[in-house]
């Protein structure tokens, strides 16, 4: 393909955050969790330019914003482009469903300016996969002349956008949802030290696959990125946390949905051994993994030793019968109080999510298992999410088709918003357990015990959980935003209010957003002095070696019969049972020499492949 010689090209990414209850971007000085698509696509262009895929003297630019922690002002950019002449694509990069409001709103001035805009992300890509025909949120867009990439953009797919924008020829969808491309030696992510400062703690983010072989029904990963694991190399690994490392960044965000079914975890850890023990380089990883991660032999013992100091891990529920709706059958709740304190072993702060709104849930069983986590497992963060019917998951599929009801604002699906009716709970005691469930779990009780229990363990990290805890509890407590979503000074721009919403008078707007900004920090100052005396008291306790509870203490003979984990929740009971046959049959096994596979119920990826 032959190109005009001579030229500039703008390529600007966007990752767009979502509007709160109020109708404003929420955005932050500093936001919680970097944005690994827009280090993807930033690292693809960067590819492309290399490759002056434009052809010869074409000038490619790239401009990159996350709007969780910087302000996207299109008038600005828009004269930045005709200042400085030449053609443009404004892409919005990543968007989820709840992103997609905003991401069109985003995209009406560029429009009108008469430049091309494209979308992609998961909201596209997952009503493409699921949905037989587009839904009108998407159909609007095309309409108002928006393109839309589904599926990921290695491979050099991303060339074909670039090149149809720069030549006005810009395709109304780029649909690869059908083939999905490998990422060994694909580019990196990599975002600009300056973009990664505006995360709290400079942390970067990596994704080593993509996939899980899994079949939970409220899950979009499955449908978009598929069920086979699709892997960066060790290689590749290494030249990511090089890249880093020498812009001064050490920390590293694995986005990958559950690492530990990633078929290559043992040299991806391996490589990081070799950097942290062989050449002293302090860097450090958090991971997302199952619940049965610590059944893979020598897995935890490696990560450990790898830098992985968090893990999210997908806890979901402690009532077997509300995992096996959610054909989460992987879950196994005989198995959360050996992998919880195996990770606390070895010096790990876990997070686990929880998700509320599962056929057998009621706001009573609700608090009730609530409290028998914070009693028997040994959780750092707990963190809860609606169940949601995410556009792309079969949830959403299923309700689709049956035509029933979902709330047709996008807006709202962030998890921390109910859009759906529950199957015996009244909308208004589903979103009250949902609160209640917070202020359960933070209560300044357990708080307490959280901290006793990180300051009895000799690998523990008492100031960096207590922090933790504390960026969620505020988060919840004053922001009303979810933790995930949370991050450091709220910003609001009074012009930014969402399409549609009336902006406010200056006067009235400034009173408020600085009033109850002052507040916020009297209300956040009170609640980290009364956490930091609990801190205090733990650290100087006489018993601070010898504290122990229920949920710390090594496992006892009678446990499967003592707790209430497995005999107060739904379907608790049925688990043991499973678990006492399978053991059964496991010990005939043995004893006919019959060969065994090893962990071959918990490595479904390898024998996918």
């Amino acid at each position: 393909m032959s190109h005009p010689a001579g030229g500039l090209f703008h390529f600007v990414m966007v990752k767009p955050t979502h509007y709160d209850d109020a109708g404003y971007p929420i955005q932050w000085l500093r936001s919680a969790i970097p944005s690994n698509t827009l280090a993807c696509l930033n690292a693809l262009a960067e590819d492309a330019r290399r490759r002056a895929i434009l052809g010869p003297g074409v000038e490619m630019r790239l401009h990159t914003f996350d709007e969780t922690n910087r302000r996207v002002r299109p008038d600005k950019i828009i004269d930045m482009i005709r200042r400085e002449g030449g053609r443009a694509l404004i892409g919005l990069v990543g968007v989820q469903s709840n992103q997609f409001p905003r991401a069109v709103d985003l995209a009406q001035p560029f429009l009108d300016a008469g430049l091309p805009v494209a979308i992609g992300g998961f909201h596209v890509s997952g009503c493409i996969a699921m949905l037989p025909e587009l839904p009108p949120d998407i159909k609007a867009a095309q309409a108002m002349g928006i393109s839309f990439f589904a599926g990921e953009a290695e491979e050099r797919r991303l060339d074909e956008v670039l090149v149809d924008a720069y030549e006005g020829r810009l395709k109304p969808l780029y649909n690869h949802m059908d083939d999905l491309p490998q990422l060994a030696g694909e580019p990196p992510p990599f975002l600009p030290k300056q973009h990664v400062k505006r995360t709290s703690g400079s942390l970067s983010s990596i994704d080593l696959g993509r996939g899980c072989p899994y079949q939970c029904s409220f899950c979009t990963i499955i449908n978009v990125q598929g069920r086979k694991s699709r892997i960066r190399s060790a290689d590749d690994l290494e030249k990511i946390v090089r890249e880093n490392f020498a812009e001064g960044i050490k920390r590293f965000f694995i986005t990958d949905d559950n690492f530990a079914r990633n078929k290559d975890w043992e040299p991806l850890f391996d490589r990081m051994i070799q950097m942290r023990e062989g050449e002293g380089m302090n860097i450090g990883f958090t991971i997302q993994v199952d619940t049965l991660c610590h059944k893979i032999p020598g897995f935890i013992e490696k990560a450990t030793r790898a830098g992985v100091r968090r893990v999210f891990i997908g806890l979901e529920n402690i009532n077997p019968d509300n995992l096996i709706a959610a054909k989460k059958r992987q879950n196994k709740i005989t198995e959360y109080r050996e992998m919880l304190q195996m990770w606390r072993n070895h010096g790990a702060i876990t997070y686990a999510g929880y998700i509320l709104g599962f056929p057998a849930d009621t706001k009573a069983s609700i608090l009730r298992d609530i409290e028998i986590i914070k009693r028997e497992l040994p959780i750092d963060i707990l963190e809860f999410f609606f169940l949601t019917p995410l556009p792309g998951s079969e949830d959403h599929k299923v309700l689709s088709a049956k035509g029933i009801w979902m709330d047709p604002d996008m807006n709202k699906y962030d998890l921390n918003h109910r859009v759906s009716h529950h199957g015996t709970m009244p909308d208004i005691e589903w979103e009250e357990a949902y609160r209640a469930a917070w202020a359960t779990f933070y209560t300044p009780q357990h708080i307490d015990t959280i901290l006793r229990r990180t300051c009895a363990n000799r690998l523990g990290r008492p100031g960096t959980t207590l922090s933790t805890i504390l960026w969620f509890y505020l988060m919840i407590l004053f922001e009303g935003v979810h933790p995930l979503e949370g991050g450091a000074l709220r910003l609001k721009p009074r012009r930014d209010r969402r399409r549609g919403m009336p902006i406010e008078n200056p006067l009235a707007f400034y009173a408020k957003y600085w009033g109850g900004t002052a507040l916020k920090v009297v209300q956040y100052a009170r609640v980290y002095l009364r956490c930091k005396r609990m801190l205090d008291r733990a650290l100087k306790a006489e018993d601070r070696w010898t504290y122990s509870d229920l949920a710390i203490a090594p496992p006892k003979a009678d446990e499967f019969e003592a707790l209430d984990l497995y005999h107060a929740t739904t379907g608790g009971e049925a688990a043991l049972a499973r678990k006492a046959r399978d053991e059964v049959i496991r010990a005939r096994t043995h004893a006919h020499e019959a060969p065994i596979v090893p962990a071959a119920d918990i490595l479904p990826v390898q024998a996918a492949e």
